[in-house]
């Protein structure tokens, strides 16, 4: 595949290439320059350290435990009632079935 480098000595990898390495925006690349004069090219892996604010949103405010655990609570809540809800109309068609 041939790639233009720009004036600003940019280039961009084709989105193949991207998506076969798994390169994601912020991914590293280490360049190598072989005996012979050629460019070899690997993605460098994350480590979970690497990952430490990935999800980080400057304008949001940052949660208390005590939200953090309203917020769950609500959702097993509301999980709960829908497989209830679920399993009552498993024992109504069941019912119907005798």
């Amino acid at each position: 595949m041939l790639v233009t480098i720009t004036s600003k000595g940019q280039l961009t990898l084709p989105k193949e290439i991207r998506d076969q390495l798994g390169l994601v925006v912020g991914s590293k690349l280490d360049f190598i320059i072989e005996a012979d004069g050629s460019l070899r090219v690997r993605p460098l892996r994350r480590g979970a350290a690497d990952l430490f604010g990935l999800l980080h949103d400057p304008d949001r405010a940052a949660s208390t435990v005590e939200q953090m655990n309203e917020a769950v609570g609500q959702w097993l809540a509301e999980d709960d009632e829908r497989i209830r809800a679920g399993s009552g109309t498993q024992d109504t068609k069941r019912k119907a079935h005798r």
